[in-house]
């Protein structure tokens, strides 16, 4: 076939035709849970790992997996292997897994709900979204306020479709009139402890040498970080999780300000889709707080992912015309 594949309820079928039903809990609800994860040169990397965070999010939302890891490992590899025969020259796939609790049987005038939805699709990693990250660095906006808290009923750390409220943060850092306004920037999302999330990565610090990244209950579960935890490990670079607070440095000055966010030399982006980047500015409501870039220690890191994975990551995203 000429055309992408997609993976719906037992079936592989072309992409265009694959989609949820009306009465679906995932569109009528949002209740899905998701994964998304990257491959290089065509191998999907810490498959594991998103597949072992994507059955304990099910699990935490009562959304039912009867489908085993090796299954889901043999589904993935064949929509993998079939899909990358149709990308560009130096081009990579990003997969997305989901799943939701089905159909709603009430809006079809039927008793019974289910059976759960399952389904996997890729689409080309896009290179020219993230490349400005590898060029100049990544700016960071605040756009608000979400007061994820652990013992949520839905926690922060579950990676879920709804992107609604990144969707306003987007919004809110585009528009003009709002008092956030900061076009092209990332949107920074704060709990009411200052900790920071992003939809596309996780944020950490680079305070005197030591990597921080924020604790793992109050954010999103970001197997990336995880990574760089790793890659730090194994250069003797210390890392550690602290609850940082990111509205420190504009914070009244009768509060004492976070003291790793004023010791922080370098701001990071930890995420699937471009691995490790690092943050020049972070911006507060027009107010700036500059950080190095590039700096030595993201410097660092992308060498050693870069190595870890066999392809120079700067490189193929300032390099490649894939995904433009």
């Amino acid at each position: 076939m000429t055309t992408p594949l997609a993976f719906f309820n037992g079936r592989f079928v072309p992409f265009a035709e694959a989609g949820l039903p009306l009465h679906d809990a995932g569109f009528v609800s949002g209740a899905t849970v998701v994964d998304n994860a990257r491959t290089f040169r065509h191998t999907l990397f810490r498959w594991a790992d998103h597949l072992a965070r994507f059955r304990r999010d099910c699990a935490a939302c009562y959304v039912p997996l009867d489908a085993t890891d090796a299954q889901l490992t043999a589904v993935a590899e064949e929509l993998v292997a079939h899909n990358a025969k149709l990308l560009p020259a130096g081009g990579e796939l990003q997969l997305v897994t989901f799943a939701t609790p089905g159909p709603l049987g009430f809006y079809v005038g039927g008793a019974e709900n289910g059976p759960a939805t399952l389904g996997m699709v890729t689409y080309p990693l896009p290179f020219v979204r993230y490349r400005g990250f590898f060029a100049e660095g990544a700016r960071l906006a605040f756009a608000g306020w979400n007061p994820g808290h652990p013992g949520d009923l839905l926690p922060p750390t579950v990676k879920h479709r709804s992107r609604l409220v990144w969707h306003i943060a987007q919004q809110s850092v585009s528009d003009p009139r709002s008092g956030v306004y900061c076009p092209g920037a990332v949107p920074l999302v704060l709990n009411y402890a200052g900790v920071g999330d992003t939809a596309i990565g996780s944020v950490l610090v680079v305070a005197d040498g030591t990597v921080y990244r924020p604790p793992a209950d109050a954010t999103q579960d970001s197997i990336s970080a995880k990574v760089i935890g790793e890659l730090c490990a194994a250069a003797g670079v210390p890392f550690a999780e602290a609850a940082f607070d990111l509205s420190s440095p504009w914070r009244d000055r009768a509060h004492q300000q976070d003291a790793i966010v004023s010791r922080a030399s370098e701001l990071l982006l930890a995420g699937t889709g471009f691995c490790a980047a690092g943050v020049r500015e972070l911006v507060w409501h027009q107010q700036q707080r500059p950080f190095a870039w590039p700096g030595p220690v993201l410097c660092q890191l992308l060498a050693a992912w870069s190595d870890l994975v066999g392809v120079d990551i700067a490189r193929q995203f300032l390099d490649s015309e894939a995904g433009e």
